[in-house]
């Protein structure tokens, strides 16, 4: 068995965890590679140990049965796709402040030596495929494991926007934006901004408007075969933003569409513990209750 180390070296100073987790499972005859998730900023000064080889994490992907991440769900999030398309099961430690999407924390890395020995159970996540067209030609498409936010572009006062569902008007939005999250974001962005919480295994889509200017503008969960599509009102002359799970924001103009579907590649979380989705709640966020 060969596990990838990936460490968000602003998180885990010194890589301090990511070689403790190499030391248990290297004594539990598995190989190790030590990565970064990402390039460190230009000028930062890193913490990080003179004697450690850093592997190349798109090259250990290609040979990877397992990837441990170290970080917040960011840095789950960051990599995400990359492991997905290489069918990669991914298992997060949290050295953040939440961490939902983590497995275990930190003093939780003795678990690990039950990778070893195949003592653990895949748990697979709904992902969305997001494209962008410009009429029948498509510009961008990427996948999401937690939302695409689609939001006023940064002179417009507020997004007029227009939400279809298999080509049928859902909702007209006027206000900050939407967010079209999966089941797994329903307890991110979505929930702060009062969207549902939906049970993370499900298979949903999720519509949640942020700062509506209408008192019907309600949440929605829409069945996964449905295919979104959001864009501005005909002859409109402004813009929107799409951010995929907190990424750089890309530009849509009113020329074009952004459609958002079920996507056919799964997230795979390697869970070791018999935590449920309640539990994880309670702990992370508090409960469902005030």
């Amino acid at each position: 068995m060969r596990v990838i180390l990936s460490s968000n070296p602003y998180r885990d100073r010194g890589l301090r965890a990511a070689l403790e987790a190499q030391r248990i499972l290297e004594r539990s005859g598995v190989e190790t590679a030590v990565c970064l998730p990402f390039a460190p900023k230009k000028g930062d000064k890193l913490d990080l140990p003179r004697s450690l080889k850093l592997c190349r994490i798109e090259e250990e992907l290609d040979r990877a049965d397992l990837m441990v991440c170290f970080g917040g769900d960011g840095t789950i999030l960051h990599t995400a796709r990359d492991a997905t398309l290489r069918d990669v099961p991914i298992l997060g430690v949290n050295m953040g402040s939440v961490g939902f999407m983590a497995e275990l924390e930190r003093g939780e890395l003795s678990l690990l030596s039950r990778l070893a020995v195949g003592d653990y159970r895949i748990e697979e996540r709904m992902m969305l495929q997001v494209s962008i067209f410009r009429g029948d030609k498509l510009t961008m498409e990427d996948l999401a494991l937690n939302d695409a936010v689609i939001s006023k572009g940064s002179i417009a006062r507020v997004a007029e926007l227009e939400v279809r569902a298999d080509g049928v008007l859902a909702a007209g939005l006027t206000g900050d934006g939407v967010i079209i999250a999966s089941p797994t974001g329903s307890t991110a962005y979505s929930m702060s901004a009062g969207g549902p919480i939906v049970e993370a295994t499900s298979h949903n889509i999720i519509v949640t408007p942020v700062c509506a200017h209408q008192l019907g503008a309600r949440p929605m969960v829409l069945a996964p075969e449905r295919v979104l599509t959001v864009q501005l009102p005909r002859g409109s002359r402004k813009h929107l933003n799409l951010a995929i799970d907190g990424g750089k924001a890309i530009r849509v103009t009113s020329g074009e569409r952004v459609e958002i579907r079920r996507a056919s590649h799964t997230t795979k979380l390697v869970r070791l513990t018999d935590r449920s989705f309640y539990q994880i709640i309670n702990q992370k966020l508090g409960g469902l209750q005030g």
